[in-house]
């Protein structure tokens, strides 16, 4: 069956050269984005009660942008100032880039990883003496508590934010060729919006292991993987698709 509609389970882009638009372009499709899940804060009296002094902290990991905007506004909301001796260690440079929000970025010690947690460890394990704070979601990677303890340093994690389903009531009667996920919750926000969901035609597409095995566990059929050697991103995997599909008589 060919390819007309795709809805992306993200926010829009909001960089003018998306490979998302250049898809659209070529493959002449409709891509809708809508966000599936979204981030709400925890309040302050939330972290106190996580046992969490932000005085106590020399080092701050961040491994989004969500958990750069939600320390600074729960150190905020504890009126306390966060000096400038802290030090940063993000998980990449868009999340390092985004810091700047926050800090006059050349009076700041911000140490960035290349792209992924495990890529970051190693910048961390440089400092055994600082007392690293971990702000995040309520869903965070067991991959990264089993790195940071492995690392031998004095660490907490602590749950700034949490994920929450969002409202897709509207998309009731609406119909997509293709479905595309990036995470677990994403699968879980499909079926607690709509518990009655029956694949038929649909096409699921989906990035990386575990958003695979939350689709699987659904009885859900995958169409289109990502990341793979062929097709890396979400974007060249739809169009290796879309291609294929949309030859067919």
């Amino acid at each position: 069956m060919k390819v007309k509609t795709i809805l992306v389970s993200q926010p829009e882009p909001t960089v003018e050269n998306s490979p998302y638009f250049d898809l659209i372009d070529r493959q002449k499709v409709k891509i809708d984005f809508r966000c599936f899940i979204h981030v709400e804060g925890v309040s302050s009296k939330e972290v106190r009660a996580q046992k969490v002094d932000l005085s106590k902290y020399s080092a701050i990991i961040l491994t989004s942008r969500n958990a750069v905007d939600h320390f600074f506004r729960i150190a905020k909301e504890m009126r306390f100032t966060v000096p400038d001796s802290m030090k940063y260690f993000c998980q990449s440079e868009a999340v390092a880039y985004y810091l700047q929000k926050y800090v006059v970025y050349r009076k700041r010690k911000i140490y960035v990883g290349k792209r992924t947690f495990a890529e970051l460890t190693p910048i961390i394990k440089k400092y055994k003496t600082e007392t690293f704070l971990l702000p995040s979601s309520d869903k965070l990677k067991p991959e990264v508590p089993k790195l940071m303890n492995e690392l031998g340093v004095t660490w907490k994690k602590a749950t700034f934010f949490t994920t929450v389903v969002s409202d897709l009531s509207d998309l009731k009667d609406v119909y997509y060729d293709i479905l595309v996920f990036f995470s677990p919750s994403g699968i879980k926000s499909l079926y607690e919006n709509f518990p009655d969901f029956e694949q038929n035609d649909t096409r699921i597409a989906v990035f990386g292991n575990t958003t695979v095995k939350a689709a699987t566990e659904r009885g859900l059929r995958i169409d289109i993987k990502a990341p793979t050697p062929e097709t890396p991103s979400m974007t060249m995997a739809l169009e290796k698709y879309i291609k294929e599909a949309n030859k067919r008589k």
